[in-house]
């Protein structure tokens, strides 16, 4: 079903909104969590190694992909908010057909480029072969990552964020279960798990397709949808464009930290893999509340509502500001308790696993808000200071791989991420107070 997010409390609208969109994310997340504990638990630590390693390319890669699908619903939201429904259907076929264009090429550049990469990276040879089997099979997967994010991102645009959720859910059960039957009973090494995330990927996009056929007649669409002029594509191309690049720069930042992290030796690499593993899922509400805010800031910035989305983006901050106080604690006092089910008996492995989640826990505040002002200003049509945002994420990372790492070693490394938060969290925080205080001056026509 649709829902108006340009009527209502805002606060409760972005809490229901965020919810199923935190518990699909946490979904997301389990894909790579039950590779992690299943090759981990399986086939050993040099084989979540392997896994680890191809972190920071895959999200390089499909990374851009995901910024760019939603990129592209902005529009959609905004022309829903602005009541527009052929506008909202073309927009659809537009994104679609760049979609389509956009995966190809990334397919062609990331499946040759793909060995070079992790030899670039210094992935020690004992897993090198691994992490490349790994890798090129999630790279032949991308068309079921295209189909799946693009639907998910059209239904949460028109305000439906629960439908996308029930898919996650099938497509985690199906990714279970054939990691476990490819990995122990056909041992398949690590390239198992990779084809049973894609299989579980292919299930959950097919069936996004008669759901928006059958139930969102808003998304449905017909022949003339298709008829595409070059303003309907550069309309949607200059802001799906940025925020897939921005993805791809804070992957770079990355980058150079799993570089940096591959010359401490495969103890740090499993710990920081099994750390990254967990962050991430801590990290998910917060993630879930920015989403939430791109929908809610474009649907009333296409009403025309800006009293609204200031106070969405109050409210939002507090609610996130009290999540990040919470787990930031847990971090500290159990870290080591969440990171020894990926480590087992690896003493040291989680000594210095529990060492990066309390470091990196301290600062979940500026994460959030983070991730709060940043889709906040990409749901008003604003590309360019998230992108500035982003390359200050790219230097603060890439100081820390290249500068703490060698002084400090993993504890200089364990500061990328903080370092990145508040880099990127002043121009954004610059911008979004400035943005809101010109828009409630005298309100403008949506841009996209």
């Amino acid at each position: 079903m649709t829902k108006n997010l340009t009527v209502g409390n805002p606060a409760l609208l972005i809490f229901s909104f965020a919810v199923p969109l935190l518990a699909g994310n946490l979904f997301q997340q389990f894909y790579n969590m039950a590779d992690t504990f299943i090759v981990g638990n399986t086939l050993g630590m040099d084989a979540l190694a392997a896994v680890g390693c191809t972190g920071s390319i895959n999200f390089l890669i499909l990374g851009f992909m995901m910024g760019f699908t939603q990129g592209a619903s902005i529009v959609t939201s905004q022309r829903f908010g602005g009541a527009d429904s052929a506008g909202v259907r073309r927009s659809f076929a537009a994104s679609a057909f760049l979609g389509v264009f956009t995966t190809i090429g990334l397919m062609g550049v990331s499946i040759t480029s793909a060995r070079p990469l992790l030899v670039l990276l210094r992935t020690d040879p004992k897993i090198l072969e691994a992490a490349y089997s790994y890798i090129v099979v999630i790279y032949w997967g991308m068309p079921a990552m295209l189909l799946f994010n693009l639907c998910s991102n059209m239904m949460r645009a028109v305000g439906d964020s629960v439908t996308p959720l029930i898919f996650l859910v099938i497509a985690c059960i199906i990714n279970i279960i054939l990691d476990y039957t490819f990995i122990r009973g056909f041992h398949t090494g690590v390239e198992g798990a990779a084809y049973a995330t894609v299989i579980a990927q292919t299930v959950a996009g097919l069936l996004c397709i008669p759901v928006i056929s059958r139930k969102l007649p808003v998304l449905r669409l017909a022949k003339e949808d298709w008829k595409l002029n070059r303003k309907e594509l550069w309309e949607h191309f200059r802001v799906a464009m940025p925020m897939g690049f921005q993805m791809s720069i804070i992957a770079i930042g990355v980058v150079s930290v799993t570089f940096a992290l591959n010359g401490l030796g495969i103890v740090a690499v499993a710990a920081f893999t099994a750390g990254q593993k967990i962050d991430m899922v801590a990290g998910m509400p917060l993630s879930s509340f920015g989403a939430a805010m791109t929908t809610f800031t474009a649907q009333n910035y296409g009403a025309q509502k800006i009293g609204r989305i200031r106070q969405g983006v109050v409210q939002c901050c507090l609610m996130s500001c009290a999540f990040s106080i919470g787990m930031g604690l847990l971090f500290f006092f159990a870290g080591g308790h969440f990171a020894g089910i990926f480590l087992k008996e690896e003493i040291e492995a989680v000594r210095l696993a529990h060492l990066y989640l309390k470091i990196t826990g301290c600062f979940y505040i500026l994460l959030g808000c983070l991730f709060i002002f940043r889709q906040s200003l990409q749901g008003l049509g604003d590309s360019l200071v998230p992108t500035i945002a982003g390359v200050v994420e790219l230097v603060m990372r890439t100081f820390a791989a290249i500068i703490l790492t060698r002084y400090f070693g993993f504890i200089g490394l364990c500061f990328a991420s903080p370092l990145a938060f508040f880099g990127a969290c002043v121009p954004l925080t610059i911008a979004i107070v400035l943005t809101l205080k010109r828009l409630m001056r005298k309100p403008s026509r949506p841009r996209v």
